[in-house]
């Protein structure tokens, strides 16, 4: 096997990845991708777009983030330079796990990725200068259905290693999850 797939305790249905290195004097190896794993590991999307961006200081946050069926993203997550917190958290509505969130440290030097399906909001907080995060989703993007719920939404409470995050406009201005359009329900 080239994965190691292990789901978080709170929220099964997120995946931390993470993928077999081979070192060597030279470098380094990693498979970041095999369909046949991924599926038998209970994640049998296809992906339909790659993006990355590129966070230039430390204390960037960019989130939460999920578009709303029927365009809705599952994201196979990695950060390819530097170092991010991580976070994913349950938005379908009737879930025994609504507004429960889970995090890691995604990094260039653990190699780790995390698969967050079709429900689930994301975000991540930069946690070194130049960071680079690379996401392959499984559908492509649509202004029409992005939403944002606030990084901070007091229902949901996540334990941000940071107080002040640097943040866009849209970001600053997301909504709470109980006010966000959301249609998201736990089946």
């Amino acid at each position: 096997m080239a994965f190691e797939f292990r789901p978080f305790d709170s929220l099964p249905e997120v995946i931390l990845i993470e993928p077999k290195v081979s070192s060597d004097e030279r470098g380094w190896f990693a498979e970041t991708y095999r369909k046949s794993e991924f599926v038998s590991h209970g994640v049998p999307f296809e992906f339909q777009q790659d993006n990355q961006s590129c966070s230039a200081a430390s204390g960037i946050l960019r989130g939460l983030h999920f578009q709303k069926a029927p365009a809705a993203q599952g994201k196979l997550v990695r950060c390819v330079v530097g170092e991010v917190f991580d976070v994913a958290v349950d938005i379908r509505k009737g879930s025994p796990t609504y507004s429960k969130w889970v995090s890691t440290i995604l990094s260039s030097n653990n190699h780790r990725m995390v698969w967050i399906p079709p429900g689930f909001a994301h975000g991540f907080l930069t946690l070194t200068s130049s960071t680079e995060v690379a996401y392959k989703v499984t559908s492509e993007y649509s202004a029409f259905y992005d939403r944002v719920i606030r990084w901070n939404d007091p229902t949901i409470a996540i334990k941000w290693p940071i107080d002040n995050p640097i943040l866009s406009p849209k970001d600053m201005n997301a909504r709470l999850l109980d006010e966000v359009d959301n249609n998201f329900i736990y089946k």
